[in-house]
């Protein structure tokens, strides 16, 4: 069975006016928030892990580019 996250009430300042035309257009300004949320801390871990371990990915790709990949003497094309 999965888990549902909890889910927790948080008080936002936000434009009334783009508030009232969320609203108007149905928007669950909830749902939105949260998976736009999601989306930023998504695009904000992958930037973190890159920064991270740039060094390693760098050391990689000159590992590859100097001494090419194991199966670099099987391959047919």
């Amino acid at each position: 069975m999965l888990a549902i996250p909890s889910r927790r009430a948080v008080n936002l300042t936000v434009n009334s006016a783009l508030v009232q035309e969320a609203k108007a257009l149905e928007i669950n300004l909830s749902r939105e928030f949260e998976a736009h949320l999601a989306a930023l801390v998504r695009q904000r871990k992958q930037e973190k892990w890159l920064a991270e371990n740039q060094d390693a990915l760098n050391a990689y790709n000159a590992h590859i580019e100097r001494d090419g990949v194991f199966s670099d003497g099987m391959r047919s094309f």
